[in-house]
């Protein structure tokens, strides 16, 4: 078997005009992937560096490839299972800065350099003081990018036209604010002038983004039928699932110069990205945080089983479709291409997504991704949302332990704190203790929940049907 290079296979030179702060499975399947389409099917004819952002990485491994590599992308597109294998060649070196440190800063240098993308983690976008100007390189990401940024206003002598567009993908809302923070700050705590600030202000953007793909990266039970099937040594391949999203808040001038719609891609240019994350955190994560406690009491493990069975997954629709789609302020026709696009990556057979693996911290994730929509619905409806309100109520009665119908033994895990408080309320042997004792937690919601017309009374009567008749019967009286 060959091994993947550009010796053994075809690697297309382009112009390099994307710095990439992030060399791990997210960006390699999806910012490249991306880049890759844009390449193909609307001549965007780019080339992205990758900068690993930190000491230790993948840099070494990708290079020895010379940066080829396969994303497998698995899932239900409308239906259809998709099963596919692309060779990414659209990244032309990969540098590691702390090794490479001139190397780094000459990428600033480089006249036809624009867009610089990165996922660092949610750490990543940190102001650390500590950080020097004359550190080679800053340790935090902010810092390194300053840096760069820098010498690219020293370079072309503050040219506004050699600004760079930066599309920070980190998992925080409102990322590109934070980090254009970090860089204000860093100007201000190295002293590097009012004529860069100006510069940095009116030559660069850096744009707000929500991205969207479940990356479980390298395929370790498969990789020997997937190099069997490209009959290359391919250590670097990525799995994926079809489905992708790329949101960002930013002007059409911007769209213009990363033409994603032309290539067919799910990649919004938007005034706001706000309602777009309400959508994903109420459409996506919020069924899930509720299916699963209704799911697993009722005998299932699988999100995907749990979709696909008679009760359990008319169950999921109502929440989606009838109570929280309600709650969003997006054109409905689009809120409900959303919901099935999330119904069928519930639905991906080649992903066995344990419901316990979601139901970690369910109360916190519950007052993030449920109660606001619990909240709204009732303030628009007049009436309490009944699948909703069954869903918190389920994850109540998971907290009590004890065994399900099936034999299998309930074992809640969660912070010691919650784990406490429910221990004490259900030894009670009250279910209307429990109710107004979970509700009145203000450690866990920020509030007194009993203060909600009508819901301690809910919760109590779903928790005493649930102990009287199972889970899976009070699901049908709700349907």
């Amino acid at each position: 078997m060959r091994l993947l290079n550009k010796q053994t296979a075809t690697k297309v030179e382009r112009t390099e005009r994307i710095i990439q702060f992030g060399e791990g499975n997210f960006l390699r399947a999806f910012v490249d992937w991306i880049v890759y389409n844009m390449n193909e099917k609307a001549d965007f004819d780019s080339s992205v560096v990758i900068v690993q952002p930190i000491e230790k990485g993948l840099v070494d491994m990708l290079n020895e490839q010379d940066c080829l590599y396969h994303v497998n992308l698995q899932g239900l597109d409308k239906g259809e299972v998709v099963n596919s294998l692309t060779r990414i060649d659209v990244v032309s070196r990969a540098l590691n800065p702390y090794h490479q440190f001139d190397e780094y800063l000459k990428l600033a240098e480089q006249p036809e350099m624009r867009f610089v993308i990165s996922n660092t983690t949610e750490a990543g976008i940190a102001f650390d003081p500590a950080c020097k100007l004359d550190d080679a390189p800053a340790s935090s990401y902010p810092g390194k990018l300053t840096q760069l940024l820098y010498h690219r206003f020293k370079t072309f002598n503050g040219d506004l036209t050699k600004g760079f567009i930066i599309f920070p993908c980190e998992l925080i809302f409102l990322n590109g604010y934070h980090l254009k923070d970090c860089i204000r700050k860093y100007i201000e705590h190295w002293n590097l002038g009012e004529e860069f600030s100006k510069w940095f202000e009116q030559a660069c953007g850096v744009y707000a983004t929500l991205v969207d793909r479940i990356v479980p990266g390298f395929p370790h039970k498969s990789i020997e039928a997937i190099q069997e099937n490209l009959q290359y040594k391919d250590n670097m391949v990525v799995q994926a699932e079809v489905f992708h999203l790329w949101v960002i808040e930013a002007p059409q001038e911007v769209a213009k110069e990363f033409p994603a719609d032309k290539a067919g891609l799910n990649v919004l240019f938007v005034p706001s990205e706000a309602p777009y994350h309400e959508r994903k955190v109420t459409l996506l994560n919020g069924p899930h945080t509720v299916l699963s406690p209704v799911a697993y009491l009722a005998g299932l493990n699988i999100v995907r089983e749990a979709c696909q069975h008679e009760v359990i997954g008319e169950y999921i629709n109502k929440v989606m479709f009838e109570e929280l789609m309600e709650t969003l302020n997006l054109p409905k026709e689009e809120l409900k291409v959303f919901a099935e696009d999330v119904l069928e990556r519930f639905n991906n057979p080649f992903v066995d997504h344990q419901v316990t693996s979601i139901m970690l911290n369910s109360f916190p994730k519950y007052q993030t991704r449920d109660l606001p929509g619990l909240k709204t619905y009732l303030e628009r409806k007049g009436t309490l949302p009944k699948g909703l309100v069954l869903g918190l109520a389920a994850i109540i009665t998971y907290y009590k332990g004890g065994v399900r119908a099936d034999g299998a033994e309930i074992v809640p895990n969660d912070a010691p704190e919650i784990m406490q408080l429910l221990s004490d309320l259900w030894a009670t042997g009250c279910t209307r203790k429990v109710a107004e004792g979970v509700l009145a937690a203000e450690n866990i919601w920020g509030e007194n929940l009993n203060l909600i017309p009508g819901l301690t009374d809910a919760i109590k009567g779903y928790l005493d049907d649930i102990q009287e008749k199972g889970l899976m019967e009070v699901v049908k009286s709700i349907l």
